[in-house]
């Protein structure tokens, strides 16, 4: 055989050992889905222990439009409340014509920040049901992040046709490192992004520190902060 085929020979096997290594088992799989179940599980567990500030932030525009601050915690019978602290709303013009069109664009604009902030709300928590059901449907996939160290555990139909469910984690470990939703409002064509970057707690609890939703087709986003985690008495 010349050189030159032989070289090939050698990145072709190259190549197949590489795509080889990148394809995960069936075993490794299981874990990994085991591991975000568990982390959903205790993560849900140990906050109960714990009282939290929330703070939601509606931005249109790059304008902050309204500001929600709520005092969290879970009640006796395992329920999650969230007590108003503040809320403060920008305030458009009220009299004349430019008021009646500002009022009905507030109208309007008000609409789409309460859907947004549901839609928040209706993937976080994450829920360990949904998982296994696009799983078992075999709507799962993975990929590796940049830079090929870890990977993503892609969820596609988790709750909306077409919305996906993405768990950033180290393969070595399976530990989370982060959350993200592709999805939609309405219509697929009111897309939106939403990236959950995660937290840990003194104890080794883990949280949602921060999620940011962002709507680009409405120049809408939307903030969830918590903070000031402190032990309920």
């Amino acid at each position: 055989m010349k050189p030159m085929g032989r070289f090939m020979v050698m990145v072709a096997c190259l190549s197949a050992a590489v795509a080889s290594a990148q394809v995960p088992s069936p075993e490794q799989n299981a874990a990994r889905v085991a591991a975000i179940k568990q982390w959903i599980v205790k993560s849900k567990a140990d906050l109960k222990n714990y009282q939290w500030m929330e703070t939601t932030v509606v931005s249109y525009k790059g304008e902050v439009k309204s500001t929600k601050i709520s005092n969290c915690y879970y009640d006796v019978n395992g329920t999650l409340v969230k007590m108003p602290v503040s809320e403060t709303a920008a305030k458009a013009p009220t009299f004349g014509i430019r008021g009646a069109i500002a009022k009905d664009k507030q109208k309007e604009l008000t609409g789409d920040m309460q859907k947004a902030v549901a839609l928040v709300k209706s993937y976080m928590p994450p829920d360990q049901a949904k998982i296994e059901a696009s799983k078992a449907a075999g709507k799962m996939s993975m990929d590796f992040l940049p830079g090929g160290q870890n990977i993503r555990l892609n969820f596609k139909d988790y709750q909306l046709p077409g919305d996906v469910f993405s768990f950033s984690m180290d393969p070595n470990t399976n530990r989370l490192l982060g959350l993200g939703v592709t999805s939609y409002v309405d219509d697929p064509k009111n897309a939106v992004v939403l990236a959950v970057a995660l937290g840990v707690l003194p104890d080794g609890t883990g949280y949602a520190e921060k999620i940011t939703l962002d709507e680009k087709s409405k120049d809408l986003q939307v903030t969830v902060t918590n903070s000031g985690y402190r032990k309920s008495n």
